[in-house]
């Protein structure tokens, strides 16, 4: 099956211009009529129990995937999953794993703020470290195996 670009290339080779200019209106015309769709989450929407508790009623009352649900809801498929499957966010416990990884989130933020630095990354190995730290593979022993220089030895030959 062909692209409609190598189709294009093809009118083109063969001199069929008349062609070429029907498939430019089309495409003009095609332009005309295109929508950009629109993002699927604008902002981010904090979630709290009572977000949590439509999810679940949402997918417990309806067909609805959980992109779907997220996509009506303005909020990502990820946190849609962990409502479903681990209850999340279903309390305001501020005991609960994910209150106490906001909190801290939160806290790490205006720590930073104030300091008015950037967040410290994780950083890199040193290069020399990690090479150290590999050690050269051994070459095979079995004549039957063969490897990449066997085809460059012959090709260079």
């Amino acid at each position: 099956m062909a692209t409609l670009k190598q189709f294009e290339e093809a009118l083109r080779a063969q001199g069929m211009q008349m062609a070429l200019a029907i498939l430019e209106k089309m495409r003009k015309e095609e332009k005309k009529t295109r929508s950009v769709a629109p993002a699927r989450r604008v902002s981010g929407r904090k979630m709290t129990p009572e977000l949590a508790r439509k999810i679940l009623d949402l997918h417990s009352t309806t067909d609805m995937t959980q992109q779907e649900i997220a996509f009506q809801l303005g909020i990502n498929q990820g946190l849609v999953n962990e409502v479903i499957k681990r209850g999340k966010w279903l309390t305001e416990d501020p005991q609960s794993e994910e209150a106490q990884a906001r909190d801290k989130a939160k806290a790490r933020m205006k720590r930073m703020q104030s300091e008015d630095t950037p967040i410290p990354r994780k950083q890199p190995v040193a290069v020399g470290a990690e090479e150290a730290a590999r050690k050269p593979k051994a070459k095979s022993t079995n004549p039957a195996q063969l490897s990449i220089d066997d085809f460059l030895k012959v090709t260079s030959d």
